[in-house]
């Protein structure tokens, strides 16, 4: 590989405009393609077969209007009254035209369903008292037949005892016939009085069927009423769009559309804040604080190098290189679905290693130019050499990144491939593109001072170790400061970001709030819950057991509502809305789907043989940590062990790489550790722009990891390097650490402050996703890089001392020799100075 790049580098020395065409051609074709196929971004994350996704479907599949996805908006009046006739009838106006967009299949119009829940209210309230007015009518009947019975069985008596009178005086034949039409009129009233009162049952049975029916009626509606539109001073209403599918599934620029037809309403005294499903706004893959961040980086470059030119070179090779690296991922966005996120986690990325690998093999070369080394001989030297390094830094952060495809979430693998892509054209940059400008500017690489002295540059002298007590010391309180930055982890609570995080002048962090203030918290986190129902049930039966079931679910600890939304036609399955008593990230809404999911929560109760499931944005929330959770070991075991195997191979030692990943774990953990403080428990709030806390973003561990044990291990690459080189080279092991700490320090601190500022450039930015994963990456970086590589693992290396470089000579026999440093190249190079070939 050494040899390889070698001669790579001395063609691209030799044919340095040439090559430098090619990768501006490269980036033009990249931003056209883009330009032509690249489609839009989505801020949603959808899994398959989660609990979630198989609930939706059955309610699409078993529920009548029970498919499609519904997104809101708030309407507020700026007075804070109540809206006036006129504004409703403008808005009613709106609500047509929204309607009209093809996407729509509906909007739910607040204040009709107010109206028409106040209707049904009094409908309700009028049978109530005709159900009143019946029961008095059917006692009135009752006592009149009560009264005319007693009437004819008075007559029949009196009857009987003229008839038994008679007989006894023997004149019943003579008055028979007399006796026999009184009989027959007795029995015709008789007849009369049963026939009124089957009536009477009759209507009495009616009357108990509408006082049941009324019965529900009222439950429903008391059930009903946690799900409001209209605030109770009348200044506030949601309004709900409806589409034919999930609003996951509904096309961007739609969306977009409809948002902007509601925000942008010329409605006098009214504001339309579209919620966060509606008002999605692509993230800025570059803003102001993403260029503070390359100025940082310009300056620290200056300072190093000393020169302009010198800091102009790394800068100039990463953005090119970030081009065709973001623009084409993002080209292939109109045929894959991508989120936001994804091609700034690739310019993050690409800006970071692409400046540093710039960076190793432009230090190099200084280096040999201040030794003397002619300057195309010192470009190929160094690009065989400190660019085979960063080949294998390179191929460290690419495993760690392409192992998110193992991980099995579509999201997560292209999130890692886009990243790996950018790397990989990073580091193919950085061997081709940074000879090429290197040849090109010649020595005015070093300032005046520094080619006022070529030639004439010292060896480096050391023949001692560093002082075992200070190493003690410092490796105690390197792990003391990571353990107490790691201590906050252990209260880690993974989600997604709701609108309460978005920044506070944005309209969906403000409909979030103002929909809290005005219906609850809980209106914000509905969740969606099926129910099985018995078989065999009739309607009225079914309807029965629906209602059974939402008085249990009310009755729950954190539920402020549960509202029955449909039945299915075979009357088995019934659906609810739950309205939780917090909001969608907050700890009692996820013990609420967690406790919803049990199973047991209607044991013991009159539906116990009622079976529920439940989906909505917090039970996708749980469904997509767990996944995610569930990958995230046998991630962890492919990358360390992929990394460890390499190491082993680079370094030829066991314990080094070990101390390596452990050092790697503490500043990983410190690193979330200090995520949660911010993030979630809210410390330093206001430094880092943090408008709201909760849940730590569901796939933040699952991407640092990948990214801060690649980018650690190559830190560990450029210091380590250097001390197994001076150790083969016949120094002592404590010497050897000092050696290869000395000559790395320079250059892996200027790589880390500057990859770190540029992430730290997207801790300001206005998507919290973005902002989260920045911070953990710069946080991250600092410390893995100052804290661990620096003085962590050099300290524990000298205090092993020949046990740091002990390897079974079985295995030291069948690992290759990489040889990462070039050192074979290096002797080479020298014998064709001194007159032989290579």
């Amino acid at each position: 590989m050494a040899k390889l790049l070698y001669r790579l580098g001395l063609l691209s020395a030799r044919r340095a405009k040439t090559v430098i065409a090619a990768w501006f051609a490269i980036l033009a074709v990249a931003v056209t393609s883009f330009l032509a196929f690249g489609g839009q971004l989505s801020n949603q994350i959808s899994l398959p077969d989660l609990e979630t996704t198989e609930v939706a479907d059955r309610m699409s599949e078993e529920i009548e209007d029970g498919s499609g996805g519904s997104a809101q908006a708030v309407i507020r009046t700026d007075d804070g009254e109540a809206f006036t006739d006129e504004q409703r009838d403008q808005l009613a106006e709106l609500f047509e035209e929204v309607e009209a967009e093809d996407v729509v299949t509906s909007v739910t119009d607040p204040f009709d369903a107010a109206e028409e829940m106040d209707s049904n209210r009094a409908e309700l309230e009028d049978g109530q008292q005709e159900l009143e007015d019946g029961r008095q009518q059917l006692e009135s009947g009752q006592e009149e037949i009560e009264a005319n019975q007693e009437e004819l069985d008075s007559g029949q008596e009196q009857l009987d005892a003229a008839i038994e009178e008679a007989q006894d005086a023997g004149m019943y034949e003579a008055a028979q016939e007399q006796f026999d039409e009184q009989q027959a009129e007795i029995d015709e009233g008789q007849e009369q009085l049963d026939e009124a009162r089957t009536e009477l049952e009759e209507n009495r049975e009616e009357l108990e069927s509408g006082e049941a029916e009324l019965t529900r009626g009222e439950q429903m509606l008391d059930l009903s009423d946690g799900l409001g539109t209209v605030s109770e001073d009348g200044d506030v209403a949601v309004l709900t769009v409806n589409f034919p599918e999930s609003v996951q599934g509904v096309d961007m620029d739609e969306l977009s559309v409809i948002s902007e037809m509601l925000a942008d309403a010329d409605i006098d005294g009214v504001e339309i804040l579209p919620s966060q499903e509606l008002a999605f706004e692509t993230p800025a893959l570059f803003s102001k604080a993403e260029a503070i961040g390359l100025i940082v980086a310009a300056i620290v470059l200056i300072v190093m190098l000393g020169t302009f030119i010198g800091a102009g070179l790394p800068l100039l090779n990463a953005l090119v290189g970030v081009g065709v690296g973001v623009a084409g991922a993002l080209s292939l966005s109109g045929a894959v679905e991508m989120m936001s996120v994804t091609p700034i986690l690739g310019l993050m990325l690409g800006l970071a290693v692409g400046i540093d690998f710039a960076l190793f093999i432009l230090h190099r070369h200084r280096r040999q130019l201040k030794e003397g080394m002619d300057v195309v001989d010192s470009i190929a030297l160094a690009n065989g050499t400190a660019g085979n390094a960063v080949i294998f830094a390179g191929v460290t952060v690419i495993i760690a990144l392409l192992a998110l495809n193992v991980t099995g979430v579509g999201f997560l693998a292209l999130m890692g491939s886009v990243a790996a892509f950018c790397v990989f054209i990073a580091a193919l940059m950085a061997v081709t593109m940074t000879p090429a400008t290197m040849s090109l500017v010649g020595l005015r690489i070093l300032s005046k001072k520094e080619r006022a002295q070529v030639g004439h540059v010292s060896a480096n002298g050391i023949t001692e170790g560093m002082k075992t007590p200070r190493q003690v010391v410092i490796a105690l309180a390197a792990v003391a400061a990571l353990v107490t930055l790691a201590l906050p982890v252990f209260s880690l609570r993974l989600g997604l970001p709701d609108a309460s995080v978005e920044a506070e002048d944005s309209a969906p962090y403000q409909a979030y709030e103002q929909i809290e203030e005005s219906f609850g918290a809980g209106m914000n986190a509905p969740l969606l819950v099926l129910a099985d129902l018995p078989q065999g049930l009739g309607e009225d039966e079914a309807a029965e057991e629906q209602i059974a079931v939402a008085q249990e679910l009310l009755d729950l600890e954190d539920v402020e509502a549960a509202v029955p939304t449909g039945t299915s036609a075979d009357d088995t399955v019934a659906s609810f809305a739950v309205i939780p008593t917090d909001g969608p990230a907050s700890e009692p809404t996820e013990e609420l789907v967690h406790q919803l999911r049990d199973g047991d929560v209607l044991a013991g109760t009159e539906v116990s043989d009622v079976e529920i499931s439940v989906a909505g944005a917090a039970a996708a929330n749980i469904d997509i940590s767990d996944v995610i959770a569930d990958a995230l070991p046998l991630y962890l075991g492919l990358v360390v062990g992929l990394s460890l195997l390499l190491m082993v191979m680079v370094f030829r030692s066991l314990l080094l790489p070990l101390v390596a990943t452990l050092g790697f774990v503490g500043s990983f953990a410190a690193a979330m550790g200090a995520v949660v403080a911010v993030y979630q428990w809210g410390w330093l709030a206001d430094l880092f722009g943090v408008s709201g806390t909760g849940p730590i973003l569901t796939f933040l561990p699952i991407i640092a990891v990948g990214i801060l044990f690649g980018l650690g291990m190559d830190y560990q690459l450029f210091t380590a390097t250097g001390m197994r080189e001076a150790y083969a080279h016949g120094a002592k092991p404590r010497v050897a650490v000092r050696k290869g700490l000395l000559a790395g320090r320079a250059v892996v601190t200027a790589a880390a402050l500057i990859m770190t500022s540029v992430f730290a450039g997207f801790i300001f930015t206005d998507d919290v996703m973005v902002t989260s994963i920045g911070f953990a990456l710069a946080l991250g970086v600092l410390l893995d890089a100052f804290v661990v590589r620096l003085l962590l693992v050099p300290a524990v290396l000298h205090l092993l001392g020949p046990a740091a470089w002990w390897l079974p000579k079985w295995l030291d026999r069948i690992i290759p020799d990489v040889d990462v440093e070039g050192a074979a190249l290096e002797a080479e190079v020298t014998k064709r100075s001194e007159g032989a070939g290579i």
